[in-house]
């Protein structure tokens, strides 16, 4: 054990004591067993269902019968499959086959399913808990316990979902913390944290985080029910994940001006769910614990499991990975023992100043940021430049299937709008598209980004990430109502020309499975209502102080200046009858505020896990700023490590793609790497890996069938790395010195 012995060091948190010790412990705390003790459902929780899922099969039958906690009954094979299992009924498909297919394309949503890029042989179902590579298809029978949170309105609605495998050990108990990543549903996280906690025996608790795929069809009023089927409104009642607060007559006032709208749980919900990402993470987690107690106590023990011999881990990624520091940072009772955060957002208070040094003192790259630079800010800078700094002759991408797969070729022309537009209104310097593009580039490396972001600018914006957050995001961090348009923005179903549709009944009903909680076209959109020529989609959108097609650009400047207060173009401040206004801006601000990170982790073993490339959530205003924070804060008495991966970007689910497939490696790797250190550290006392950078090897080889990935691409997490690849932190400036 890494605690010093005795009671008092026992009641701070040690794990797995003796049956004999444990007991002393447990009175000397003040709870666990004995007749005393009450095994209380915590505030706000209602269970729904406890499903047994025996793993009895593998294949695409749809009941119960057929699935398991890990992989919905489809095992390694299927989760790795070309297609999604089917439905009996494509346009009623049953609760059983929507959790099926949603652990299906949640898995496949942040993780490559190739085995060229490691799963099965790095990664997946069919590893042990050691890393021994088997022949079986992984499937982990258990009970699954659903339930919501809510805080009394019926519009909260956090959905929790704890997993106990049958392989849980009773007598080393553990616990895995498992918010989802993005905006995606309760299991988000069942690829990251969930498939590492369930190899281990330990129960999972899975939340939502007050995200989830909550999509209100306007235009017929049905909505998603916590169990991810569909139903009017008026039938779903306390069941509904997500209706828009409007009123019936609001509501169809707005349908007879905006037809086939949808409005979405993140952006709509007027609950700003990320102020609450950390503590809906504890919840579940209490949760869990009371599950596990109602689940094994006894007459004579009523309470085995809690917080004092129960190991508790929080681990995910992206949003989640924001979720669990920030769990950490309220966590004042020590539930959660260690934290592993990969690719986290980190929401920087204003005005704490970091300098990020990057090479030798001789010969390096610096930049400094004189405040924190929240993921609002610089989501909308990028989503008002990188249209056009993907032009940027360093910024080029030539792989054809990847330009094809997201439309760059014929996004060219609107690209070139794009830049024409900025020129035009003084926003960027230049005559040609090149001279342009190239300054629009250098905006971006002023606001965060790196020269290894250069040739992600393309994909992340021909995916639509810089309108989807900027839409998204301002409209939660205001409390929007669905029917607000903030700068003219809302949600539909398109179609090829980027016109406004009605979304068939088939895709609302299979919606749960297969939307991850954001306008990404599933089967919603982003949609800019004041389009000249009528509202279109973001892609086909043409501004109308411009008359072109240029993806937009009128109400990339409006969300930017939701963000700083100011009009972008002018500079000058807001006022009540501008678009946007500044009571809009200032509500947007408001909720910025609310999400900031404090960096106090409260002396937990924690590892940030990022990855170098990472053009979505740019190190140097996250991961690196969060390390630098936290050493401000804790100073000495912090047991964090930051681990920066080489060759490593966001989305692992880009690695399929061809460009992408020779030039990253997995960083889900480095995920397990680092929950397996902080397991050692918190079961064994083993050291935690020194901040470091990982220096891995690309895989090279064609694009699109890019050389099969070996271990040694993928070097791994030294406990002592070398000196010229240690990362340091200067405290008092705060500085971090990473190596090139």
């Amino acid at each position: 054990m890494n605690r010093s012995k005795g009671v008092g060091a026992v009641c701070r948190g040690a794990r797995w004591t003796t049956t004999a010790l444990a007991g002393a412990v447990l009175v000397a705390c003040g709870g666990g067993g004995g007749t005393s003790a009450r095994n209380e459902l915590p505030q706000g929780i209602t269970e729904i269902s406890q499903t047994s899922y025996p793993a009895t099969s593998v294949g695409s039958g749809s009941t119960a019968a057929t699935q398991d906690l890990l992989t919905g009954g489809i095992g390694k094979t299927g989760l790795g499959a070309a297609a999604a299992p089917t439905y009996a009924d494509p346009a009623s498909p049953t609760v059983a086959e929507l959790r099926r297919n949603a652990l299906f394309s949640n898995y496949r949503g942040i993780l490559d399913y190739t085995a060229g890029g490691g799963y099965g042989s790095l990664y997946g179902p069919n590893i042990t808990s050691d890393g021994v590579v088997t022949a079986g298809e992984g499937l982990v029978p258990g009970n699954e316990y659903l339930a919501v949170l809510d805080s009394g309105t019926g519009r909260k609605q956090t959905v929790i979902a704890v997993m106990v495998p049958d392989s849980f050990n009773k007598s080393k108990p553990c616990l895995v913390l498992g918010p989802s990543s993005g905006s995606r549903g309760v299991y988000g996280a069942i690829g990251t944290a969930g498939e590492w906690g369930l190899k281990k025996g330990c129960a999972v608790a899975l939340t939502d985080a007050g995200k989830g795929v909550g999509l209100h069809n306007l235009a017929d009023d049905t909505v998603n029910k916590v169990d991810g089927s569909r139903a009017a409104r008026k039938d779903a009642g306390a069941l509904s994940l997500f209706a828009a607060n409007l009123t019936d007559a609001a509501r169809a006032a707005y349908n007879a001006a905006f037809p086939n709208r949808i409005a979405i749980k993140h952006a709509h919900s007027q609950q700003n769910p990320e102020k609450d990402w950390g503590s809906d993470t504890l919840v579940a987690g209490h949760y869990a614990m009371y599950v596990l107690n109602a689940r094994y106590g006894t007459k004579d023990e009523p309470v085995p499991f809690d917080r004092n011999n129960t190991v508790v881990i929080a681990g995910s990624a992206s949003n989640g990975g924001a979720a669990v520091l920030r769990a950490a940072e309220l966590d004042s009772d020590g539930f959660v023992d260690g934290v592993v955060a990969s690719e986290p957002v980190t929401q920087i208070p204003s005005g704490f100043a970091t300098t990020v040094r990057q090479g030798s003192a001789s010969n390096n790259t610096t930049w400094h940021n004189p405040g924190g630079t929240a993921l609002a800010e610089y989501t909308t800078w990028g989503n008002i430049y990188q249209p056009c700094a993907a032009l940027a002759d360093a910024a080029a991408l030539t792989e054809t299937s990847i330009f094809n797969y997201i439309g760059l070729a014929a996004m060219k022309a609107r690209a070139e709008a794009r830049c024409e537009g900025l020129a035009a209104k003084g926003l960027v310097t230049g005559s040609t598209t090149a001279e342009r593009a190239a300054d629009a580039l250098s905006k971006l490396h002023a606001k965060g980004w790196t020269k290894e972001h250069d040739q992600m600018h393309n994909a992340h914006y021909g995916l639509g990430n810089g309108p989807i957050l900027s839409a998204m995001y301002t409209m939660a961090y205001g409390r929007f109502a669905a029917d607000a348009n903030l700068c003219n923005t809302s949600f539909a179903a398109a179609n090829a020309m980027g016109e406004v549709i009605a979304a068939t009944p088939a895709a609302l009903a299979q919606s749960a499975a297969v939307a991850n909680g954001t306008a990404n076209g599933s089967p919603a959109t982003v949609v800019y209502n004041d389009s000249a020529g009528g509202a279109r989609s973001w892609l086909m959108a043409v501004s109308p102080s411009t008359g072109k097609a240029d993806l937009g650009l009128d109400n990339a400047l409006c969300q930017y200046a939701l963000v700083s207060g100011q009009d972008p173009v002018t500079g000058k401040s807001l006022s009540a009858g501008s678009v946007p206004t500044q009571a809009q801006s200032d509500a947007v601000r408001a909720g910025m505020q609310e999400v900031k990170v404090t960096g106090n982790l409260r002396g937990k073993p924690t590892i940030i896990v990022a990855g170098r490339s990472d053009a979505l959530i740019p190190v140097n205003v996250n991961a690196r700023a969060y390390t630098a924070l936290n050493s401000g804060v804790e100073g000495g008495q912090s047991k964090l490590r930051y681990v920066e991966v080489t060759n490593a970007q966001h989305f692992d689910a880009f690695l399929p793609f061809a460009g992408f497939d020779t030039r990253f490696v997995p960083l889900h790797t480095y995920f397990n790497q680092a929950m397996d250190a902080v397991w050692a550290n918190v079961t064994k006392g083993a050291a935690l890996p020194a901040s470091q950078v990982v220096r891995t090897t690309p895989r090279g080889g064609t694009p699109g069938a890019a050389n099969p990935i070996a271990a040694s691409n993928v070097p791994p997490i030294k406990e002592t790395p070398a000196a010229a690849d240690a990362v340091n932190v200067v405290a008092s400036t705060p500085l971090v010195i990473l190596p090139d």
